[in-house]
This record gives structure tokens, sequence and C-alpha cells, in this order.
């Protein structure tokens, strides 16, 4: 069997300590209902209910004839609530 080449090895390396995944202290999670849940799912649950929140705002007060590129905006917003919750819940 042929040895690999230096570059191989070099990208091997380093694929593997790009790769590694989490931290040692692993993923953040929350017990619910006697289950451990990631933190993220609820964050992507807050951002969807934020962004969905947003179209509700911007219908109900007339704001969607007025603002362009209405998905990008609830989308950002969505964002934002969920990585606001992220901070507020979780952040160290």
């Amino acid at each position: 069997m042929a040895q690999p080449s230096p570059l191989t090895r070099t990208i091997l390396f380093l694929a593997s300590v790009l790769l590694s995944g989490c931290s040692v202290a692993g993923a953040s999670s929350f017990e619910l209902f006697g289950a451990f849940f990631p933190a993220w799912m609820l964050c992507a649950l807050l951002g969807i209910a934020g962004s969905g929140a947003a179209r509700a705002v911007f219908v109900g007060t007339g704001l969607s004839s007025l603002v362009p590129y209405q998905l990008l905006v609830c989308t950002a917003v969505g964002v934002i609530a969920a990585t606001l919750a992220w901070l507020l819940w979780f952040g160290r």
C-alpha cells in the first residue's frame, strides 16, 4: 500500500482540525417534558414566530405596500429575534 503524499496528509490534518465539531462542553440544551432538546431549535422556532409577527404587523398597518423586499425584511427580523433569544437565554 502506497503512503499518502505530504500534501494529502496536510489536507487531511486540516480537515480533521477544522471539522472537529462542538466544543468539549457540548451543545447547550434544555429539559422539556423529561427530554433534552437543543437550544437552537427553540431559538429557530422563536425566529419563525418573529418573522410571522413582522409580516402580520406589516399587513395590519399597511406597511406591506411601502416596504420593498418583504421576504428579506421578514427573514431579517426572524434572524434578529432568534439571535436575541439565544443571547438572552443561553449567552455566556
